[in-house]
């Protein structure tokens, strides 16, 4: 048996034809991969951004309810440590760089074998003691680091991405005649700086003269003008196009390999990007709105059963781990709170009446596929909020503990190890946005239905009572720490009264 997951950085689905048949975005790979299989509809992160969307995935559970951007914990029970428990062969191939840096320890290493591809964002890679030139003017961020990584790359397979699928293809002629087995290949690109070959920008051409600009700054807009964001989704779109070729070469080698009818490929991204819309630039800091949070996912099954299906039933990226276990006649963890997709797709069966998902230690939002609805912190000092881990790291930084902060225990409900337990402040955790809580403090409500783009906020007090309620039978089926009702003012429905 064989089994391969393929996730792909900063997807935006209203980019993609297949979910949004006016996007002028060219994505023929990925467009046709839906055609031929199931595409699901309603899918949801859990946990954002990049390392607690991955640790959802491989660990079946909700990250963001517990701690904030890290690595794997010691206590996890992981996708890829039962899967080798089973006899199953692991690899990934990914030029994802926040896995090899401060925050993104234990990910790659819990694979039997790992292949990185250098040169994304700030990579650490080529090393010149001058540094580089920095485009003047620009808007957003220009990274030194990425300056001196795009001089190692100028033809198009010498992109980070494209050797990603180049690796993944040479790891499949390597293994010929292999069998249970799981692969996983990560494209980082669509994810900025938004970085491709002249090739693909012709395909998206603009009249735009201004300041340098392929990577916006973690923010509300405001100095750039509308040509600067329509130039920049066009370096989005002809990123995202570069990326889709590439990922048709790798689909086109596991066809012709016979690999492709026999396996289990699942498709899908860690969260989405804001390009201009609500006024806001890249993810993060601004409410948890639809091109953030609802992401595609496509899935080919052995024999291209069910090619064509489309699933309307409310899924999340912590279901992957039970699917791929069902699929490989592997128990389900009991630390494992996703469910399988497979019983789903003959019959478009229910999986859960309502999603939650969102950032650590910001708003807490819920949707039942209808509604959405954000339920802020009530507190100016979003108080109170604990971080729990033994690893007592986060983006680029080690925790910044002061004396009183911390206390250590057997607090999760799932694990007996020993944790730490840390008074969460807002201040120091999100360097590239301090004031970002600003930005979630009000509680907002949509329907999704008629209001697709979330530009319409709802008042009902009723409406919102009844989201309340369900996003309290969540928070209770998700295991959330006790203090994230008080943080949320929902004391009443937490059922420790």
């Amino acid at each position: 048996m064989k089994a391969f997951l393929i996730l792909i950085d900063s997807l935006n689905r209203h980019f993609l034809p297949c979910y949004n048949p006016a996007s002028r975005v060219a994505a023929e790979h990925l467009t046709r991969f839906s055609e031929e299989n199931i595409t699901f509809d309603s899918h949801y992160v859990a946990s954002a951004p990049c390392m607690p969307a991955r640790r959802d995935i491989f660990t079946g559970r909700i990250n963001f309810l517990e701690r904030n951007w890290g690595g794997m914990e010691p206590f996890d029970i992981t996708l890829i440590g039962t899967l080798r428990e089973h006899g199953i062969f692991t690899h990934i191939t990914t030029d994802h760089p926040h896995y090899f840096e401060i925050g993104g320890e234990n990910y790659c290493q819990m694979f039997h074998t790992w292949n990185f591809e250098r040169g994304q964002e700030g990579d650490v890679w080529v090393s010149r003691v001058k540094g580089s030139d920095i485009p003047e003017p620009h808007y957003g961020k220009v990274n030194n680091q990425n300056q001196l990584n795009r001089l190692a790359y100028t033809k198009e397979e010498e992109y980070p991405t494209p050797r990603t699928f180049r690796s993944a293809c040479d790891w499949i002629d390597s293994n010929r005649g292999a069998d249970d087995y799981f692969m996983m290949v990560e494209a980082f690109d669509p994810h900025e700086p938004f970085d491709c070959t002249e090739k693909y920008k012709e395909l998206y051409p603009d009249t735009y003269d201004g300041p340098y600009f392929d990577w916006p700054s973690y923010r509300a807009l405001d100095e750039e003008t509308p040509e600067a964001m329509e130039h920049l989704r066009n370096e989005y779109s002809a990123t995202l196009t570069m990326m889709d070729h590439w990922f048709g070469r790798f689909i086109q080698k596991l066809k012709d390999t016979g690999i492709y009818e026999e396996s289990l490929i699942v498709v899908t991204s860690d969260h989405g990007h804001m390009l201009g819309e609500h006024g806001f630039a890249a993810k993060n800091f601004m409410p948890a709105y639809q091109e953030l949070v609802h992401i595609p996912l496509l899935v080919h099954l052995p024999g291209s059963a069910y090619g064509g299906k489309r699933i309307s039933s409310l899924t999340q990226n912590i279901d992957l781990m039970p699917t791929f276990l069902e699929y490989f006649k592997i128990e389900n963890p009991k630390t494992v709170l996703g469910k399988s997709l497979l019983p789903v797709i003959p019959h478009d069966t229910p999986v859960r009446d309502q999603a939650i998902y969102g950032w650590f230690g910001k708003a807490v939002n819920v949707t039942d596929g209808t509604h959405t609805y954000f339920r802020a912190p009530v507190s100016e000092d979003n108080q109170p909020c604990f971080t729990y881990g033994a690893m007592p790291t986060t983006f680029l930084q080690y925790w910044d503990v002061k004396p009183g902060d911390y206390e250590a225990g057997a607090f999760l409900p799932y694990t007996d190890y020993p944790v730490f337990k840390v008074r969460f402040r807002v201040e120091g955790h999100y360097p590239e946005c301090p004031d970002g809580l600003d930005y979630v403090r009000e509680n907002l409500l949509f329907d999704i239905r008629s209001d697709p783009h979330q530009n319409r906020p709802l008042k009902d007090e009723a409406l919102e009572a009844e989201m309340i309620g369900k996003l309290c039978v969540a928070l209770r089926e998700y295991q959330a720490p006790p203090e994230q009702w008080k943080r949320l003012g929902i004391e009443s429905c937490s059922g420790r009264n």
